[in-house]
């Protein structure tokens, strides 16, 4: 699995890659994945209530479902992020099928996309570009903002976004270790970083758009994995509680 969130009845929406395996090198796979990619699980009992995107995806990335709960996807393969409907219904495509580039109306390896209240929607761009980029509710490109970096507004691989109940947008700047935050127009408001984080892969706020979550990773030489922690932050950015490799217990 590589994106998680949870639909208007809290059952549990999965993107998966199947058998599929990121490259170490050479270029990105060419074929879609047959296999069913987007999962909708039951939060009681953990069955399958429902399965589609089979033959649509080539690398699977991020995925978030909006308060109309419509299932929004990036593909880093295909250079795409795609808006479906709760049922499988394609609804907006964004991006040119296996093109990458800079400009309004292209990608480079899109990893997450984060919707706000009014139906605009942000897209971080990701892995090639490493910027963030704001569409309105129809997919027009709106603006943008950063470059490779580890300066304030600058990203070296923004990983992971998301928006707080006022509607800034918090970024997981993940090889710069940190969690940065802007305002909706992309203006910098703060940084959330600490000495014992390491590569933030995630972050989401809860429903209440108060409590903060993000999830780091741990890594020797960038190769080989150590661990992961949870982090939950409170309002001012403070880590309130962490586990996952922390810690000495069972799990």
């Amino acid at each position: 699995p590589t994106g998680i969130s949870i639909d208007s009845n809290e059952n549990i929406i999965i993107f998966c890659r199947a058998d599929r395996r990121w490259p170490l090198f050479g270029s990105m796979p060419d074929k879609p994945i047959q296999s069913k990619t987007i999962l909708i699980i039951d939060k009681d009992n953990g069955k399958l209530l429902n399965s589609w995107g089979d033959n649509l995806f080539i690398m699977p990335h991020g995925l978030t479902v909006d308060n109309k709960n419509n299932v929004w996807v990036t593909d880093v393969g295909l250079n795409q992020v795609f808006k479906f409907s709760h049922e499988g219904k394609l609804l907006m495509k964004l991006g040119e099928a296996n093109v990458s580039g800079n400009d309004s109306s292209h990608f480079n390896k899109p990893t997450d996309i984060a919707v706000a209240k009014d139906g605009c929607f942000y897209v971080s761009d990701g892995y090639g570009n490493n910027r963030i980029i704001k569409f309105s509710a129809e997919g027009k490109y709106l603006f943008e903002w950063g470059k490779k970096g580890d300066k304030e507004s600058e990203f070296n691989i923004p990983h992971a976004i998301c928006l707080d109940g006022s509607g800034n947008v918090y970024v997981a700047d993940r090889e710069n270790n940190r969690i940065q935050v802007f305002d909706s127009n992309g203006k910098f408001m703060k940084q959330i970083t600490d000495k014992t984080f390491d590569a933030i892969c995630s972050v989401t706020f809860d429903k209440t758009g108060i409590n903060l979550f993000a999830v780091d990773d741990f890594t020797f030489l960038k190769i080989k994995h150590r661990g992961s922690d949870v982090l939950i932050f409170d309002t001012a950015g403070q880590v309130q509680t962490r586990f996952g490799r922390s810690g000495f217990y069972e799990g």
